[in-house]
């Protein structure tokens, strides 16, 4: 007999089953939408898809009448910028002080207590700070991305570092590397997979803290738009955003999967079959 655990999809089998989720959710949506739209006809709640994509095409093809900008083109500008900007620092002051810490037991002694107290505070709790310091511009909005995300990717990369083995640390002495030596042939190389892989998982939070800091206080933006079309019930709108919000977030991450097994294959030649 053969066992479940044994059966190993083929490509065009895993695209289907891929799909079939998603073709599920589209039909339920479908249904219950007709439903309500049956029941009652001005019902906002779940719009039909064919609206939904008549709003969608309206802001992605006609100018904003105040602006002159494609709304929808402009707000997802609008919204990378600020995350690319985040995620990059974040990962620069991830990788440094990674780094540092995984490498340096002095400065692993001084600096792990301050990094783990300050990655249990909660982003959202301190946004009001960051717009009182750094205002309602751009700025604060990177803040809080780099304050969300920079603390992970540090304890992250800490220890990986931290976790190389002893025996390649001594060996690369042995041979006459210096501590800055050590740390970019050897910790270097073998934190760059996870920390992409680190920010990868990233990518969620750093979305939630962008769309928030938009909510609260943007003039253009993804997050901007959705809390300023809420207060007409708007959902020909809204969901749209949100799978388009979506679909950025899934496309961000299969670049990075993509970037990571191109750029440093031999930390994934252990992958399982999957």
């Amino acid at each position: 007999m053969r066992r479940a655990i044994n059966i190993v999809p083929g490509s065009g089998t895993r695209i289907l089953l891929a799909l079939l989720p998603f073709l599920l959710i589209a039909c339920l949506y479908v249904v219950v939408s007709a439903e309500r739209q049956a029941a009652n006809p001005g019902d906002k709640l779940l719009p039909p898809i064919a609206e939904m994509a008549t709003s969608m095409d309206r802001l992605a093809t006609e100018p904003d009448r105040r602006s002159g900008d494609l709304t929808l083109w402009s707000d997802t500008a609008a919204s990378l910028q600020r995350l690319f900007i985040g995620l990059g620092t974040a990962a620069a002051i991830g990788l440094v002080l990674g780094l540092t810490l995984g490498v340096l037991p002095v400065a692993d002694a001084g600096l792990s207590p301050l990094v783990a107290v300050v990655s249990m505070i909660p982003p959202m709790a301190i946004l009001p700070v960051l717009f009182i310091i750094f205002g309602l511009g751009e700025l604060s909005k990177v803040v809080l991305i780099v304050i969300g995300i920079a603390p992970f990717l540090v304890r992250d990369l800490a220890m990986t570092v931290a976790a190389i083995p002893t025996e390649q640390i001594v060996k690369a002495q042995t041979l006459g590397a210096s501590t800055w030596q050590l740390m970019l042939r050897v910790a270097l190389p073998q934190a760059m997979p996870r920390l992409i892989e680190a920010l990868r998982l990233s990518l969620g939070p750093a979305f939630l803290f962008l769309i928030s800091a938009e909510a609260i206080a943007a003039e253009s933006g993804l997050g901007y738009r959705i809390f300023l079309v809420r207060r007409y019930l708007a959902m020909d709108v809204i969901l749209p955003y949100v799978a388009w919000i979506t679909l950025i977030a899934y496309l961000l991450d299969w670049l990075l999967a993509r970037l990571a097994r191109r750029t440093f294959p031999w930390a994934y030649v252990q992958e399982t079959r999957r």
